[in-house]
């Protein structure tokens, strides 16, 4: 069986069906996260710096909220962790993260029973709240941090 994956959605185009201006500094931040998911507003604002040229933390933290709150890259924030982003959107996909060496994988939606993405009780959502998406982060050791534990 072959799968395809088809190539994430044309920059430009995002950001002006969101009717966010196209600029130079969005335009890279969208490149690094594609390059680097799960990435930190830092660790962005370096590769902004190295692909773009000469641009303010304020600009890259700017940018990041404004694209997120348009729905253009995605926000997670593991527990303590910096907040993280992503282009990766719209499938209501996990993560799991490692412990340790804190790295983080995209993983499928939970499928199947899924008794923990359901609220238990009606009077949970007695104040008007209608669930659209659940977010779940999974905690472990990836392969490599697991091969340097030492046994007990």
């Amino acid at each position: 069986m072959t799968t395809t994956q088809t190539s994430p959605p044309d920059p430009r185009t995002m950001l002006r069906e969101a009717n966010l201006r196209v600029t130079g500094p969005r335009l890279a931040i969208l490149e690094a996260l594609e390059n680097r998911p799960h990435s930190d507003a830092d660790t962005v604002l370096k590769a902004v710096r190295e692909g773009y040229g000469a641009v303010s933390m304020q600009t890259v933290y700017d940018a990041l909220h404004a694209m997120t709150a348009h729905g253009i890259i995605r926000r997670i924030e593991p527990a303590g962790q910096s907040a993280l982003y992503e282009r990766r959107i719209g499938d209501n996909h996990h993560h799991l993260v490692c412990r340790r060496c804190a790295t983080i994988v995209d993983i499928p939606c939970a499928v199947g029973e899924t008794p923990c993405l359901t609220a238990a009780h009606e009077s949970d959502l007695s104040s008007g709240f209608e669930i659209d998406e659940a977010e779940v982060t999974y905690w472990g050791l990836c392969a490599a941090c697991r091969e340097n534990t030492p046994p007990m």
